[in-house]
């Protein structure tokens, strides 16, 4: 019998029209390999929905809050229908910055220097030596990231994610060359180096075609390459993570840098878009999309 593939796509994050054009995406790419596909845009209801149409498995392709935190995870396990990428405590984990990169620190992972505060005492004094990176803590795709630099205006008014949470996340400003890692089934598939054609790689330069410049696989020496793959692949498996997952790294190898590259956080549900970079990183490896995502639909799991 042809296996029925639910896609959850949408949602109530602010990931939502991201998720939404990964879902279909990956919709089209099932269709096309044989699979019975309904498209579900993810709403309050889901667990009755779900019950009702009594699928074979679920690919989750949800981004952000509810769908990426662990907590469809936890429904999915009570339904007992098996789901794509990482379960519901790697999800949960993944998603908290805090506790991911104290697990990191733990393995030796090289992080930057943080400090974790309320949005009242952020504009008290700045928490860290500007340059430094204000950002939510559960939150992904860069999602409400403030970059605070020398003589900025910094102040409660401008528009943060200090307005809608009550821990914030502020990291000591790394330069250097932002660095991508697809991780699948264990393995680093390879490195990709990000080059914005202006600014940072914030939501929009990830998510708007023209914006930034995918160089595959980075310029790297070898022995850096390694290294980088090993920290991906570490962070994953300790995380206990499973199926795809992305790891982001800051490495700054210019003369006088540290060249130490640090890790920024590990996606358990990266993008599936045309500019996605788990896809890229895939078709380099010799895996067309369709293949990719009838590999992650055979490796859905329930309970581990």
């Amino acid at each position: 019998m042809t296996k029925h593939v639910a896609v959850l796509k949408g949602g109530w994050s602010v990931e939502r029209e991201v998720s939404l054009v990964s879902g279909a995406a990956v919709a089209k790419a099932l269709r096309a390999e044989g699979y019975r596909v309904t498209e579900i845009d993810v709403a309050p209801d889901i667990a009755t929905r779900l019950a009702k149409l009594a699928p074979d498995m679920v690919f989750n392709a949800l981004h952000g809050r509810f769908g990426e935190d662990g907590c469809l995870q936890g429904l999915l396990e009570i339904l007992k229908i098996p789901y794509s990428h990482s379960g519901v405590t790697a999800s949960a984990v993944a998603m908290n910055k805090i506790m991911a990169k104290d697990i990191f620190r733990a393995h030796d992972i090289p992080c930057a220097t943080d400090s974790i505060v309320s949005p009242a005492d952020l504009f008290i004094s700045d928490p860290l030596p500007r340059p430094f990176v204000v950002k939510p803590c559960n939150e992904g795709s860069s999602v409400g990231v403030v970059i605070v630099k020398e003589g900025d205006d910094f102040n409660p008014d401008m528009p943060g994610p200090w307005q809608d949470t009550d821990r914030i996340m502020v990291e000591s400003y790394l330069p250097g060359r932002e660095l991508t890692v697809t991780i699948m089934d264990g393995r680093a598939l390879g490195v990709t180096e990000l080059k914005p054609r202006s600014g940072f790689y914030d939501y929009a330069a990830k998510y708007h075609d023209g914006m930034t410049d995918h160089i595959l696989p980075a310029e790297l020496a070898e022995d850096m390459t390694r290294r980088i793959m090993t920290y991906a692949e570490t962070a994953h498996d300790i995380l206990g993570c499973r199926g795809v997952t992305r790891a982001d790294f800051r490495l700054d190898d210019r003369p006088g840098g540290d060249a130490v590259p640090y890790i920024l956080e590990i996606n358990t549900q990266p993008g599936m878009t045309p500019l996605s970079l788990v896809p890229e990183q895939a078709r380099h490896a010799g895996m067309s999309f369709g293949e990719l995502v009838v590999w992650m639909v055979e490796d859905a799991s329930c309970g581990r």
